[in-house]
């Protein structure tokens, strides 16, 4: 079961194709289309190290930094609520056992 968010089509760059960020167990998924083409980027559950949100008036930017050194996740133009729902999400799927990093002796 995953939950799916939609930025608005209000915002910079989300006209006509509006950032899709999509919350699963597993892992979080940013989609971004394009005329001819799909960015896709994804991070298991297990290897977020945060989750930074700056919300203005009405629009919040997400910022998803995993602890591998990749190319953080990020996506502007989402509600408050999605973007607290977000975060909220990630902290409950990351506090589950099975998402808890393992420590695997040498």
């Amino acid at each position: 079961m995953s939950e799916i968010f939609h930025a608005s089509r209000w915002t910079a760059g989300n006209l006509f194709f509006p950032t899709v960020i999509e919350i699963s167990p597993n892992a979080v998924v940013r989609r971004k289309r394009a005329w001819f083409s799909v960015d896709e980027m994804s991070f298991s559950m297990s290897k977020i190290a945060s989750v930074h949100i700056q919300t203005g008036l009405i629009w919040s930017k997400i910022l998803i930094e995993s602890s591998g050194g990749a190319d953080p996740l990020e996506s502007h133009g989402h509600t408050k609520s999605d973007a607290r729902r977000i975060k909220e999400l990630i902290e409950q799927y990351q506090a589950q056992p099975e998402n808890r990093p393992r420590n695997n002796p040498g």
